[in-house]
């Protein structure tokens, strides 16, 4: 089974401690999947960047439908978070 360390919010400092601090703005936790980028979080800050343009920026598609067509990837890809 693959391993990845995961940095808790309390052992978080700098740029992921103030990534951490914004997902529980978000959300009211840190999910594991924004933990998951934690030894990076360059990469966390970039791809929060990307996820909030694409599900919250300029689109053809509303919100809802892009939420749905999240989920529906998530079960097409046997997701289980």
């Amino acid at each position: 089974m693959p391993y990845i360390r995961l940095i808790e919010v309390e052992d978080a400092t700098g740029v992921l401690a103030e990534e951490y601090e914004a997902a529980v703005g978000r959300a009211g936790k840190v999910f594991n999947i924004v933990k998951a980028m934690s030894p990076n979080p360059g990469v966390l800050r970039a791809s929060m960047a990307l996820y909030r343009e694409i599900m919250f920026g300029p689109s053809g598609l509303s919100r809802q439908e892009r939420e749905l067509l999240a989920v529906v990837v998530s079960n097409a890809n046997a997701c289980v978070y």
